[in-house]
């Protein structure tokens, strides 16, 4: 492992996807305010999943009693404090904010990877632009992501998501994507029913946890954490800037299904739908 593949496996979800949706020069994120807060969100539960902190039980997200550490000792408490159990989208819309972006934000300023730059307007407002200082975390990042969107052709047709209602929010060109494979996709049963033994348990083995994004078989497995950070880039919209030129087949069947980012797309609809109301008054 080298130096900027370590820095960039330190970094957890939050940081990761935060450090990859703001411009290096100007500080600023690179996709609108709302998309960012409402991803990061996501990208937290994502991460106290991934740590085993927290787990989806039926339809509600619970804490698992594990003692694991983490930078997200605050959030972790707030799900374990609930004296009831929320939803996956609930708790999405319960953390977006301006206070944990800045959390996250401020965390990577400590580590010296990006810097706090303040601005005044007019003597009286105060803004915040966290612009890059060391590239080699975010460079190690988007290689381990080009890597796992550019494995060979996959045995798989996309999954039906056409009636999901995160896949209108992922983008026009994914979604494109999925509607395009789903038309002569089977269905899960008659896949399970006609699979070969050997190939799938080859395809269980890649699945990185119960929930989280599954890998595809007949390539390397992605490690689970580059899986979720490309499912919370696609359902940011991210992705297609960050790599135009990947295969949004291939980026489908490494994330879709993944309960946080199902949250964090049912939540950015939500989101949409009031703003085209409010337009239309």
């Amino acid at each position: 492992m080298n130096a900027e593949t370590s820095k960039a496996s330190e970094l957890n979800l939050p940081q990761a996807f935060l450090l990859l949706a703001t411009n290096d020069v100007t500080g600023k994120p690179d996709i609108p305010v709302f998309a960012l807060r409402t991803t990061l969100a996501g990208a937290i539960l994502a991460e106290l999943d991934l740590i085993d902190a927290i787990e989806l039980q039926g339809k509600h997200v619970k804490a698992t009693g594990a003692s694991a550490e983490t930078d997200l000792q605050h959030e972790l408490e707030l799900i374990r404090g609930k004296s009831r159990p929320h939803t996956p989208k609930r708790w999405v819309s319960m953390l977006e904010g301006r206070a944990e972006v800045q959390r996250i934000y401020e965390g990577m300023a400590s580590r010296g990877i990006v810097e706090h730059v303040g601005e005044r307007h007019l003597g009286l407002f105060r803004a915040v632009r966290y612009p890059e200082k060391d590239h080699a975390p975010e460079a190690a990042l988007l290689e381990k992501i080009r890597a796992a969107l550019s494995g060979p052709p996959s045995n798989l047709e996309v999954p039906d998501t056409s009636t999901d209602a995160g896949t209108a929010v992922a983008g026009t060109a994914v979604a494109g994507t999925a509607d395009a494979g789903t038309s002569d996709a089977r269905t899960a049963d008659a896949r399970t029913a006609d699979a070969d033994p050997a190939e799938a348990a080859a395809t269980e083995s890649t699945k990185p946890g119960d929930g989280a994004p599954a890998a595809k078989p007949g390539s390397e497995a992605p490690d689970a954490r580059t899986t979720a950070l490309i499912a919370l880039l696609q359902a940011s919209g991210l992705l297609v800037k960050l790599f135009p030129e990947a295969d949004l087949t291939r980026a489908n069947e490494l994330s879709w299904d993944y309960w946080p980012t199902r949250a964090v797309e049912d939540e950015l609809r939500m989101i949409r739908i009031a703003e085209q109301e409010a337009a239309n008054l």
